[in-house]
């Protein structure tokens, strides 16, 4: 323990130091039990479905049909009619043949990045991508190699110079976790079709967004197609687990080498019919993902216009780049005294020396509240002269 000890004041010494805290409501608006309301800007609930009446209601229809659990892996007799119901709404929505269900997300990439890749392959991976997609590559056993980010002319030399026995696969994200840019996903089909790759694009944070739900690769069509679409359930579509759309062979690949499906309990009946309830909105609605990001750009251009130095616009993430830990932390705080969540995003999760606020817009935040928001986050920007 004593080690444990030493390692926890390294972290705190750093500003590197987190901790778990409980909040009394999720999604962009948090009412608080002292009767004040904070703003959110650090939940992936972007289209506020975590909470809509319909997709509540598909749980609940769920639950009191199938119960609360898995109660087995999906192989023994965890599979229920309603995951393949999910699974085909899935498929459609991607505009692939087949989907897979896994019940987490984080897993899902760990354990199809090591079904695909073994000890004869290489991964290529863009330097930026989540955690899930490299611990999978570290997994498999295969050789990585790391390209920097969205640099499709280092990813073509080391495709050109770095003999394969195997297979060789190419991982990236349509929209970075951290960043909120996009990969040039049409470049990177050219690259992987040249040289026989295959190409696993994870598309979390656009799901619901572009493509009427389906995902960017979807909005750019058959030449951006990737052979794996990775997704979640956990942020636009509001519930848990994650998901694959690949070809028929692919899916049933994955059925029989990926650990993280073969050995964990299946989806719970709750998640998979809050999943399909979002869908159906989605279906409703197809242009919730549209409005989103006229809200993301408008906020963009109020933050700007506060003397704040960002990235150009792409997506509901907007990061706000501060640099040091500590600096970062006490701009966090700064806001949340303010009435603003803003949480502070430090090294492992974005590079040393880039420390940030990740500002992440949902459909739960009105223009006013931008409008209000930009202003309170450019002040305290002023104040600690970060903007």
């Amino acid at each position: 323990m004593d080690s444990f000890l030493l390692e926890l004041a390294q972290l705190k010494s750093e500003g590197l130091f987190r901790r778990t805290e409980a909040w009394p409501q999720a999604g962009g608006r948090i009412e608080l039990p002292d009767g004040r309301t904070l703003l959110s800007f650090s939940s992936n609930d972007y289209l506020g479905l975590a909470c809509d009446p319909h997709v509540k209601h598909r749980a609940i229809q769920a639950i009191e049909r199938w119960g609360c659990g898995g109660t087995s892996s999906r192989l023994m007799c965890g599979t229920l009619e309603l995951h393949e119901e999910l699974e085909s709404a899935l498929a459609s929505l991607v505009g692939g043949e087949a989907a897979l269900v896994f019940s987490s997300g984080f897993g899902m990439n760990v354990g199809v990045v090591s079904a695909l890749a073994g000890r004869e392959d290489i991964v290529f991976a863009d330097r930026l991508s989540h955690a899930s997609l490299i611990d999978g590559a570290r997994l498999s056993g295969a050789t990585v190699k790391r390209f920097a980010h969205n640099d499709t002319a280092a990813l073509a030399r080391l495709l050109e110079t770095t003999p394969c026995r195997g297979r060789r696969v190419i991982v990236t994200e349509s929209v970075f976790s951290m960043d909120g840019d996009l990969a040039p996903l049409e470049a990177l089909r050219a690259l992987a079709a040249q040289h026989e790759a295959i190409l696993l694009v994870d598309e979390a944070h656009s799901i619901g967004i572009w493509g009427r739900g389906g995902g960017v690769c979807k909005a750019l069509g058959e030449t951006a197609r990737p052979d794996f679409t990775a997704a979640t359930l956990g942020k636009a579509l509001g519930t848990l687990g994650g998901f694959i759309v690949s070809s028929t062979v692919g899916r049933e690949f994955l059925v029989n080498r990926a650990r993280s499906f073969i050995f964990a309990t299946a989806l719970p009946p709750a998640c998979a019919g809050a999943a399909l309830g979002a869908i159906e909105r989605l279906t409703q609605d197809p242009a919730m993902g549209e409005r989103l990001l006229e809200r993301a750009r408008a906020f963009h251009g109020l933050l700007l216009a506060e003397g704040l130095q960002l990235p150009e616009f792409h997506s509901q993430i907007l990061p706000v780049h501060v640099g040091e830990n500590t600096a970062a932390l006490e701009l966090a705080r700064c806001l949340r005294e303010r009435g603003l969540l803003a949480t502070a995003v430090r090294p492992p999760t974005v590079p040393r020396g880039t420390a940030r606020l990740r500002l992440s817009v949902t459909l739960a935040h009105e223009l006013s509240d931008l409008q209000w928001a930009a202003a309170r986050i450019g002040q305290a920007a002023r104040e600690m002269r970060l903007a």
